[in-house]
């Protein structure tokens, strides 16, 4: 899987922010490593895709942090998929994550205005 070709600083705005996007996917639902993926993708319309090492890396560092946790599903059409589930902390994180983010925002669309 390749990243497709974006606006470089989106790109970089974006991946600073790969272990928000992943609890926010996991907040509805338990989900395999892939299906976040997809879910990322379609959310996205295609415009942005999180290589699949990143992601991986990103379960590791989460899991690690006890943000998530995993485990191991039922067989189904090939091999059995790793799912991963947010912990209590990983809520509690994400929201933190999504304040800050929004201050941020509020901040920077304040400053862009200063020329208009």
């Amino acid at each position: 899987m390749t990243e497709p070709a974006t606006d470089p600083l989106a790109s970089d705005l974006l991946r600073g922010h790969t272990d928000t996007i992943v609890l926010s996917v996991l907040q509805r639902a338990d989900r395999y490593g892939f299906e976040i993926f997809k879910a990322i993708r379609q959310a996205t319309g295609g415009a942005h895709e999180i290589k699949e090492a990143t992601l991986y890396a990103t379960y590791r560092r989460l899991q690690k942090d006890g943000l998530v946790e995993s485990y191991w599903g039922g067989e189904t059409q090939g091999g059995r998929r790793k799912y991963y589930h947010v912990t209590d902390a990983g809520r509690a994180v994400f929201h933190r994550n999504v304040a800050a983010w929004n201050t941020t925002r509020d901040i920077i669309d304040n400053i862009l205005q200063i020329g208009k």
